[in-house]
């Protein structure tokens, strides 16, 4: 067994009792189904090397992780003139707060927040029909992760739609200051759809690799990004990746990341490795609780944090 093997099961041992802890996504149907009695860590390394543990085979809704890879998707269509529809900053509210986008006339705060994705979807979807913009970003997911198999939990994307109020209300909010180019059904439609997909953390560790790795599939050798926007997508998920616990996130664990609701966190450590867990009990700032705590402990062990170990 590998040295970062027995460093993951480690890990994994020590936070077993935690198991379960947190609080689920209840307001969201279809996932306040799911057993939270479940945990999995992959990690993957940029030589090809994974390293799992526990439910780290077991498909989840990953809901707001997915906003990393259609952000990818966005910056490729428009480059640096997204930044014109939404902004670069932690927002400190609420990951679904409509009092800063009405202080900021409509305009999101970062591309993390449901605003600011819905935004980013309404780009996505310019030239195409709903379903198209869903099939590409379920395309990219699958070519991210090498795997064909990775589709969208309908019912769970059902649930969201018949249920998100909020979502909404924010999304005509920006279309009321013309902050939004398509219908806000289609808009709408476009990103609950991508919070749907299922991935496990295998799966999601391989697609972040080329996080970790400057923009490059270090396993397949293709580019995927830039450098300079791999460093650009990496600084936001530091800064926004975990809503208004971003800041606790960074102190404590201290790699770039993004959650979901669905209990997920992916996170990257720069030139090493990519890493995801899942935990589906949430803590106050809607992250995974366990999740966190066993990120943090593997970014302590492994002195990968990105601020010294």
């Amino acid at each position: 067994m590998s040295e970062l093997q027995e460093l993951v099961e480690g890990v994994y041992r020590d936070l077993k009792s935690h198991i379960g802890e947190g609080k689920i996504a209840d307001y969201i149907p279809e996932l306040a189904k799911v057993d939270p009695k479940q945990f999995g860590i992959a990690v993957a390394t940029l030589d090809g090397g994974f390293h799992v543990v526990g439910d780290a085979e077991t498909s989840f809704s990953i809901q707001s992780i997915s906003k990393v890879f259609t952000l990818t998707l966005a910056l490729g269509k428009a480059g640096d003139t997204l930044w014109t529809r939404v902004g670069r900053e932690p927002s400190g509210s609420a990951f679904n707060s409509i009092v800063q986008l009405e202080y900021e006339k409509g305009k999101p705060r970062n591309p993390f927040i449901n605003a600011g994705a819905i935004a980013v979807a309404d780009l996505i979807l310019a030239g195409h029909q709903p379903r198209e913009a869903i099939g590409e970003i379920v395309h990219f997911a699958r070519f991210l992760a090498g795997d064909d198999s990775i589709a969208i939990d309908h019912e769970v994307a059902k649930s969201e739609a018949e249920t998100g109020y909020r979502n909404i209300a924010l999304a005509n909010f920006m279309r009321s200051f013309g902050r939004l180019d398509h219908p806000v059904e289609h808009v709408l439609g476009v990103y609950v759809h991508h919070c749907a997909l299922a991935m496990s953390c295998r799966q999601l560790a391989r697609a972040g690799l080329y996080l970790a790795a400057g923009g490059n599939d270090p396993l397949l050798g293709n580019r995927v990004v830039s450098r300079e926007r791999a460093r650009r997508i990496n600084s936001l998920m530091l800064m926004c990746g975990h809503y208004d616990g971003s800041g606790d996130f960074a102190f404590r664990v201290g790699l770039p990341g993004k959650s979901g609701v669905g209990g997920g966190i992916l996170a990257v450590a720069p030139g090493k490795a990519s890493i995801a867990v899942w935990s589906p009990g949430l803590n106050e700032y809607g992250n995974s609780q366990v999740g966190a705590a066993a990120l943090e402990l593997l970014a302590h062990r492994t002195g990968w944090s990105i601020f010294g170990s």
